[in-house]
């Protein structure tokens, strides 16, 4: 991280079958590492990745709930393959979310933010879609969090949950300065729905919001067939009145090919979220409250993982 700001990495991820944990640990390595010689200090890998896992168990990656709890079961082994990465390239990482199995039996979809110092914060998703609910049978989480890191304070609204407003603004409330947003979308329809909410939320809150989607096709798997999507790095179209800095007429700093698979970069810098809450051409964040029927937003834990 330098005096301007840092370096976000969002990657357009493949879901591939793998032959065995060794397949699984080398290409996240791979991942990193590219993302590292890129320059990022913070990588964000998209909803539903972790589903590739399911791959490892043959006589379950061609059921929709046997593969479910294969990736629930793998997820400790995963977790702490992306604790170790943080540490050895110092730098933050949001693991591909992934269901899990809670002490009530019932499986929530869980995105996990790994420090270079060792700790680690996860959010669940709190609103489900359809399919999450009908097919799935995924239960939605109950908790808002807002992580201090080393980079700022980030927040995480797992796709579908990009797309209502008061959930990202419970976190700018509290502080967000930068919104990871993980999606998995299986046509275009839905990467705009989760596009078009996220460059929503960068507006209302005057901060930046980071999508990554999964892509390509994956005919093995149940639960992650096909994705479509493209990785974006937004902000509000606005400048600081009387000052050089700004963000880009249309709000998008960074975005990558529709359906190919690597990383997009893009620098943030906190310090521009304070000058344009304090003084952009609009004030969208400090005038939320005065809205006609305001009402209370969601709670949000305060999470170190200084």
């Amino acid at each position: 991280m330098s005096a301007f700001g840092w370096q976000v990495a969002a990657a357009q991820y493949p879901i591939d079958r793998l032959a065995d944990w060794a397949a699984y640990a080398e290409k996240l390595e791979r991942w990193v590492a590219l993302a590292v010689e890129g320059g990022a200090d913070l990588l964000v890998f998209p909803e539903y990745g972790a589903m590739e896992l399911a791959s490892l168990d043959p006589k379950t990656m061609g059921d929709l709930q046997g593969s479910i709890a294969t990736v629930s079961d793998l997820l400790p082994r995963a977790d702490d393959l992306h604790a170790e990465l943080a540490a050895r390239h110092g730098v933050h990482i949001l693991a591909a979310s992934a269901p899990r199995r809670g002490a009530d039996g019932r499986f929530r979809n869980v995105a996990r933010l790994f420090a270079p110092n060792g700790k680690r914060g996860e959010q669940e998703k709190l609103v489900m879609t359809r399919f999450e609910r009908e097919q799935w049978n995924i239960a939605p989480g109950s908790t808002l969090r807002l992580f201090d890191t080393a980079l700022g304070r980030i927040a995480v609204t797992i796709c579908y949950d990009s797309e209502f407003p008061l959930l990202a603004r419970g976190a700018v409330e509290a502080g967000a300065e930068v919104l990871l947003v993980p999606s998995c979308t299986d046509s275009l329809h839905g990467y705009w729905r989760v596009r078009i909410g996220s460059q929503a939320r960068a507006l209302e809150g005057q901060c930046y919001v980071v999508q990554s989607p999964t892509v390509g096709e994956a005919s093995w798997s149940p639960a992650v067939d096909v994705n479509r999507g493209a990785a974006g790095v937004y902000g509000p179209p606005d400048a600081v009145r009387g000052g050089a800095w700004a963000m880009p007429e249309d709000g998008v700093l960074a975005m990558g090919e529709e359906g190919a698979a690597g990383w997009v970069h893009a620098r943030i810098d906190p310090a521009l979220v304070a000058e344009l809450r304090a003084d952009g051409g609009v004030l969208n964040a400090r005038h939320w409250r005065e809205q006609p029927g305001a009402v209370p937003l969601p709670p949000v834990e305060i999470v170190s993982l200084l």
